[in-house]
């Protein structure tokens, strides 16, 4: 952790500290001075960890724009709990200042009847209302409706102008061109409209190669576009290319941070929080563990039927269950490994489900190498630490085969997951690792009854 970001950390929490100190006593204009004076993303870290009393406590006779800014940086849940703590006046009064999007937000994560409401005391309601109907998870569901659409035979300089009258708050560096009848036909950036002579249409110098995604893509597909071409903002058109609204940049990172947090949950064997860890209660973390738990637990019920199968040959050579747990570690270990590079490839369109016999031949000769090297080491071991080649010779060819084996179904698991239209992370690393336990015991008690005879 570098200097800066240690200081900055301490300087938050001296700065929590001292605010619910004021808070305690009473105090609470000084708490609110202080709060005004941070940056947003500040104000909703020291805001996020106040007990829920103290939360409004700071509502209280704070500014409408500052208390806009500090739920705009809260998760869409810790903000929805606060929202049914405020009078709804005060509430609507508080979305008019949000961004439209963040508002539509989170009047969907509302009781029905409480949003309606909510949006009948709203000045902005005619901007929210359209956002409201489509899913959250969508492009529709991520666009604000506040951005600036500029007329294809509009002048240079009426465009600054209009640029000038809209963007105090606004540093957009792209502006989208629409015609007579609002289609979507290009893009200008500031630029290109600052150099062009102040006659000039738009039309005359804008860029055609737009790049727009409809209302219903998913936001992760909105995100791989807005990556693959550095755009700093993505308009959203209808069926009929009517500019409908704009994602921004901010938008997506939130996008990707939800997305890689729901990724690593997965493949952690438990399936996503809805709410931060600390916010979660302890039977939600428990229950979004638990099914994966008792699932892999069953499957796990495999590895055993396997040894009980072999039981006479783990009592004939009792040397080869000493080994068990290095195998079929190993085997995990080599399949999570293939599992993770397949997954990461798939989600930075690296590959696609054409790809599947490719990426298995890949992987294949990987396997066999790595299989190989494996298999040199296990042998050396097992015949230095029991003084018999033929162990040896048993550890280090079933150890090769299980790398090679886990390799080969890592690298198919997740591809036939994408498919079958199932969540690739789903085939989770525990989830791999409890079906290689099986398999991979197999694979070892099989060799070492073909070679040691038993």
């Amino acid at each position: 952790m570098s200097t800066q970001d240690l200081s900055r950390e301490q300087r938050v929490d001296q700065l929590y500290s001292r605010i619910h100190e004021l808070l305690d006593r009473g105090e609470t204009r000084k708490a609110q001075i202080i709060i005004e004076a941070l940056l947003p993303a500040d104000q909703a870290e020291i805001f996020r960890d106040l007990p829920d009393d103290e939360q409004l406590q700071i509502l209280q006779g704070l500014p409408l724009e500052e208390t806009a800014d500090i739920l705009e940086k809260l998760e869409d849940e810790e903000v929805a709990e606060i929202a049914g703590l405020l009078p709804p006046e005060q509430l609507a009064n508080i979305l008019d200042e949000m961004e439209p999007d963040e508002a539509a937000d989170l009047l969907g994560d509302l009781p029905a009847e409480d949003a309606v409401r909510i949006l009948g005391l709203m000045e902005t309601q005619e901007e929210i209302s359209p956002l409201l109907l489509h899913a959250d998870e969508t492009a529709g569901g991520l666009m604000t409706s506040e951005y600036l659409a500029l007329g294809q035979n509009m002048w240079a300089e009426r465009a600054l102008e209009a640029i000038r009258q809209w963007a105090p708050e606004h540093e957009y560096l792209y502006y989208f061109v629409v015609d007579k009848e609002g289609h979507l036909v290009g893009v200008a950036s500031l630029l290109q409209i600052i150099k062009a002579s102040p006659k000039a249409e738009l039309q005359s110098f804008m860029d055609r190669n737009r790049i727009s995604a409809t209302v219903d893509a998913d936001q992760e597909a909105c995100a791989q576009l807005m990556s693959w071409y550095d755009l700093t903002a993505l308009p959203v058109v209808d069926d009929n290319q009517h500019l409908v609204g704009v994602i921004t940049i901010d938008d997506i990172v939130d996008v990707l941070e939800d997305e890689a947090t729901e990724d690593i949950q997965r493949l952690g064997g438990a399936a996503p929080l809805d709410k931060p860890y600390l916010r979660t209660s302890t039977w939600e973390v428990t229950r979004s563990r638990v099914g994966w738990l008792l699932l892999l637990f069953i499957t796990g019920l495999i590895t055993t039927s396997v040894m009980e199968h072999f039981e006479g040959v783990l009592k004939s050579v009792v040397a080869l269950s000493i080994y068990v747990p290095l195998l079929i570690g190993t085997g995990g270990n080599a399949g999570s490994q293939t599992i993770a590079t397949i997954i990461r490839a798939l989600s930075v369109n690296e590959i696609d489900r054409k790809d599947a016999l490719r990426v298995l031949w890949h992987e294949i000769r990987v396997g066999i190498l790595m299989g190989l090297i494996v298999a040199i080491a296990g042998f050396l071991r097992a015949w230095i630490g029991e003084g018999d080649p033929l162990m040896g010779l048993t550890i280090g060819t079933a150890i090769g085969l299980i790398v090679f084996w886990s390799t080969s179904v890592g690298s198919l698991l997740p591809l036939i997951a994408s498919l079958l239209g199932v969540d690739p992370t789903l085939v989770s690393g525990p989830l791999m690792s409890t079906v290689v336990d099986a398999t991979g015991l197999f694979i070892y008690l099989t060799v070492a009854q073909w070679i040691l005879s038993i």
